[in-house]
């Protein structure tokens, strides 16, 4: 299955805080600080530079023995679901089983919830982290107020079709409704569908089965849908097919510029993270680079038949 597509020139991923950077950058900070505190008689609005910094959700993880992970695609293969025996299973499972056991944290818990809350459930602190297949875009990062680690999967989207339906092309979409999931990078590209004429018009979903069975009783005649949701469906749900080329996945107009900007190509998918939690950030982004280092990304996304070029760490960043 191609998870990307069209290869990407090679660049590090220096812009993406490890523990590391962590480390470095409280010495910098304590050394500056010492500095600031000479000059604070003459410079008072300087003193709160002096506080030391103050540990993060990770201290309180770990203290706990457990991590909260709010997750929107529960139940959607090959994410995160159920086996028949209660036991969990999916790619995001296993990279998240890896990457606890690497941060000294024995338990989880994940905390299933509708796609458009995931970002104001992490703020609430409702749960710790976002592990759900979420799509890394300056809109969440600067616009939302989240951050995110490296990311660890690529994705592009398809236009799925009944397969014994009277849809050929997108051509044959320009009177026809179309369902996306709100809050997803597939909601900007249906609406962007709808902004050009190419449809009469767009449903949304809170999650991403329902349209699969509003495609199959006529109520849209279209899902605007990732590829890997789409390829694990097609193999429980026969009667699909996709229409015209790949999707790849687009930024809202309005944050294209900050888009440019970025190290990282649009598509890839990372861990979500509030913003002052950068100690959590690190530590995350620690575990999925030994995961490269040794393989088991890679591994873990052959086993799910999802493994292709794109996937490496090089192509998913700018040069």
């Amino acid at each position: 299955m191609n998870a990307g597509g069209g290869s990407r020139s090679a660049a590090t991923f220096s812009d993406y805080p490890t523990r590391a950077d962590e480390e470095s950058q409280m010495i910098d900070s304590t050394r500056m600080n010492r500095r600031i505190f000479v000059l604070a008689a003459c410079a008072a609005g300087t003193a709160a530079m002096v506080v030391p910094a103050h540990a993060d959700t990770l201290d309180d993880i770990r203290a706990k023995g457990s991590i909260t992970i709010g997750v929107g695609v529960m139940g959607t293969k090959p994410w995160v679901y159920k086996n028949e025996d209660g036991s969990y299973a999916g790619l995001e499972y296993e990279m998240m089983q890896y990457a606890i056991a690497k941060m000294g944290i024995p338990k989880f818990e994940y905390v299933p919830t509708e796609w458009d809350s995931l970002i104001p459930g992490l703020k609430a602190k409702r749960w710790d982290i976002i592990w759900s297949g979420m799509t890394v875009t300056e809109e969440r990062r600067q616009g939302a107020g989240i951050d995110f680690s490296r990311p660890y999967y690529f994705e592009s989207d398809r236009l799925a079709v009944k397969g014994d339906g009277p849809i050929q092309s997108p051509e044959d979409l320009k009177d026809k409704v179309i369902g996306a999931v709100t809050g997803t990078v597939e909601e900007a590209q249906a609406r962007q569908l709808l902004a050009k004429g190419a449809v009469k018009d767009v449903k949304f979903f809170g999650d991403f089965a329902t349209p699969f069975l509003a495609l199959e009783n006529g109520q849209i005649q279209a899902y605007v849908v990732d590829n890997t949701t789409y390829g694990e469906q097609k193999k429980v749900t026969p009667n699909l097919r996709t229409v015209g080329p790949v999707l790849f996945l687009a930024a809202d107009p309005k944050w294209q510029e900050q888009q440019e900007k970025v190290p990282y190509v649009f598509g890839g998918d990372g861990i979500g993270v509030r913003k002052e939690d950068t100690t959590l950030l690190a530590a995350l982004n620690d575990a999925l680079n030994a995961m490269d280092a040794d393989g088991t990304r890679q591994k873990i996304l052959e086993k799910y038949e999802l493994w292709d070029d794109s996937l490496l760490l090089k192509n998913m960043m700018k040069g």
